[in-house]
């Protein structure tokens, strides 16, 4: 495995290690809302847990193409013991700039790696769109 790859491979287990961790992060944040709009924040919370489950297996199957063993490690998921909607959202939207952050550290090292670049370009996109969402959804002023 070139130097390169190696690094290529250690931030995309790091990306991993936050997915999964989204995904116990996800469905906690599902199981704790309470209030007449549980249903489509719940609804919303358990399609970031699967999503957060796809990324990982995505990043996962990258890694072990570059020649490299995905990790068995989680990143660690606070327990703030604040469940109320509004709160879980902020943890949410500052989980997510986290994530973005990741993938686009990611994007400086992907050479001439077209395939890379583009996996990692959608999902920059796709975080950014998770991220103004939650900014909509924090909007309390409407």
């Amino acid at each position: 495995m070139t130097k390169e790859n190696k690094k290529v491979v250690d931030l995309l287990n790091e990306i991993i290690e936050m997915e999964i961790s989204g995904v116990v992060r996800y469905l906690h944040y599902a199981l704790m809302v309470k209030g007449p709009n549980r249903i489509p924040i719940v609804k919303w919370f358990h399609e970031q847990a699967n999503e957060g489950y796809q990324h990982a297996s995505m990043m996962g199957e990258k890694v072990t193409a570059l020649g490299g063993h995905p990790t068995l490690r989680v990143s660690p998921v606070p327990e703030t013991k604040t469940h109320k909607v509004l709160d879980i959202l902020k943890e949410s939207l500052e989980f997510e700039q986290a994530a973005l952050a990741k993938y686009k550290a990611v994007l400086k090292h992907c050479g001439d790696d077209v395939a890379l670049e583009e996996l990692i370009r959608s999902m920059v996109r796709m975080e950014t769109e998770h991220i103004e969402e939650v900014v909509k959804m924090l909007d309390t002023t409407h």
